[in-house]
């Protein structure tokens, strides 16, 4: 049975046995732990926001957003975050999930790195949003207790530099395609227009976050 850290915990079923068992054969330990860190803290997030989710599904999202960034599941022309999000649909349309559920979990990983837009969605999508921004980024760092914060890297583990190794890991799964990684296309009218504009930097983000290491 997994760590229940404030009544949450991974969840105890076959669904989810097999998503842990096919992530870690397949991530790196680095992306594995980071992505059960990512379900934890956005389930806790949604435990405290009163939102009803299906923990399984939550979980599906969580474990598979960074699928897409290893060599196995990794596309020449896609996106990873679209790579990722049809490594998790392959694995759920063969085992059965609704077409509905396997959407939502599509949804949440496919937007995981577009902030602004999933916390108006569906909870599953919001929340592995949210648990991949509190990872990564530290936002809502001062939302966790430090008890939570200390339950949850203890049972799965940062690693010593784990900002820049997760910016590593990133940079390795990307940079046979680096097409694919335009972003979003209102900070370019802002710098045609505006000289002095100074674009937001995703990984100053990281390097600046309250997490240490």
């Amino acid at each position: 049975m997994s760590l229940a850290i404030d009544g949450v915990a991974i969840p105890d079923s076959k669904l989810a046995r097999e998503i842990t068992e096919v992530v870690r054969d397949t991530e790196t330990p680095l992306l594995f732990n980071h992505s059960s860190r990512v379900y934890y803290f956005g389930a806790l997030a949604g435990k405290r926001r009163a939102l009803k989710f299906d923990p399984e599904l939550l979980y599906a999202g969580a474990m598979f957003h960074d699928m897409g960034l290893t060599p196995r599941h990794s596309s020449q022309v896609e996106r990873f975050e679209v790579d990722s999000a049809n490594a998790a649909r392959d694995f759920l349309h063969a085992r059965g999930i609704s077409e509905g559920e396997v959407e939502t979990v599509w949804t949440a990983i496919a937007l995981h790195t577009t902030p602004g837009i999933p916390q108006h969605m569906h909870p599953v999508v919001a929340l592995v949003t949210a648990g991949v921004e509190m990872d990564v980024l530290g936002l809502s760092y001062s939302d966790y207790s430090d008890a939570e914060r200390e339950a949850v890297v203890t049972a799965h583990p940062r690693t010593e530099h784990f900002k820049e190794d997760i910016i590593q890991a990133f940079y390795d799964g990307i940079k046979h395609k680096p097409d694919t990684t335009f972003g979003n296309v209102k900070a370019d009218v802002i710098a045609d227009k505006e000289p002095d504009f100074r674009r937001g930097n995703f990984c100053s983000v990281i390097r600046q976050s309250p997490w240490r290491g």
